[in-house]
């Protein structure tokens, strides 16, 4: 409605009232947080560029009106940037990375989650300008494939984090690549990378002792030896705080036999892994009794009814 567009209009204005003045009266602005701001355009980043330029962090996540044109507008002005989220900025393509690679050489964090439209050409352009990235989220760009990995490999040895949730093309072999350049990661979000086996494991163990927490949620071709090279590596013994296995349909109680050797262990999910008993959990945390186990158990189907008996229910179900 005509009263709707006047509203709208009305709130862009004000917006961009307001990111004018934090560039002509906020010279010295560091950290800004914009997430959610649905009236920021490409207008406000220029705004805020041509006065803000010793921005350090900037959160544009969900401001999903921002196109190529409005990070280029940014980074030329803002160079010196070191953090920069652009979760679910849906309009970014991979022109829109070049840009950052151009002008941001002190970046070392990046957020791309569910930015769907950038592909391998994006992240190697940004690994070839950006050598000090520590932290990158690809989650949910799901075009992406081991190109990616590899360029992360090459030119990105400082990285810490790497969150790649639902990049469901990437292999075994791009992990390979990362996991022996990459010795400095701590964080790994690989749900759902439904490709990778306990090759990546085994690569993992042997290249990154400093690993702390690890996502391998959905990722079904996982099983209990993958889990035995991870708890025999110095990352097992003395760091791996955080594991994520859930409906890893191949992962048995072997697996936290295998487990125990990680002393540090402090949380285990293990949601809808079907081969895991609550007698296997019960042995773990007798020798790790700090760790905290979140699992489920569906309710057991009695036994098939013998001849004369009633009714057989599973044990959820209750006759009113």
């Amino acid at each position: 409605t005509s009263t709707d567009a006047q509203k709208s209009l009305t709130v862009r204005l004000l917006f961009f009232s307001t990111c004018y003045s934090l560039s002509r009266f906020c010279s010295k602005l560091k950290h800004l947080d914009l997430t959610s701001c649905v009236s920021v355009t490409n207008s406000s980043l220029k705004g805020i560029s041509e006065g803000c330029r010793n921005l350090e962090y900037l959160n544009l996540s969900w401001c999903d009106q921002i196109t190529k044109d409005g990070i280029e507008a940014l980074v030329r002005g803002c160079r010196g940037l070191k953090a920069l989220l652009l979760r679910g900025c849906t309009q970014l393509e991979d022109e829109a990375l070049k840009h950052i690679q151009n002008y941001c050489h002190e970046l070392v964090s990046l957020n791309l989650q569910s930015c769907s439209r950038i592909t391998d050409e994006g992240v190697v352009q940004i690994c070839r300008g950006c050598h000090r990235l520590q932290a990158l989220c690809l989650s949910g760009c799901s075009n992406l494939t081991d190109a990616s990995l590899t360029a992360l490999g090459l030119n990105c040895p400082r990285l810490q984090i790497l969150e790649a949730a639902r990049c469901s093309h990437l292999t075994d072999a791009g992990f390979t690549l990362l996991a022996r350049n990459c010795h400095e990661l701590e964080k790994m979000d690989l749900e759902e990378c439904i490709l990778i086996t306990d090759s990546t494991l085994i690569q993992l163990s042997i290249h990154c002792p400093k690993l702390q927490a690890l996502s391998l949620s959905h990722c079904e071709l996982i099983t209990d030896d993958g889990i035995l090279h991870l708890s025999n590596s110095t990352c097992g013994h003395e760091r791996l705080r955080v594991l994520e296995l859930d409906n890893c349909l191949l992962i048995t109680d072997v697996a936290l036999e295998h487990l125990e050797n990680c002393r540090g262990l402090e949380r285990l999910e293990l949601y809808d892994c079907q081969q895991v008993t609550r007698a296997g959990i019960k042995r773990m945390r007798a020798q790790l009794p700090h760790v905290k186990v979140h699992a489920y158990f569906a309710p057991v189907t009695p036994p098939t009814a013998v001849a004369g008996s009633g009714q057989q229910l599973c044990r959820c179900c209750v006759i009113l």
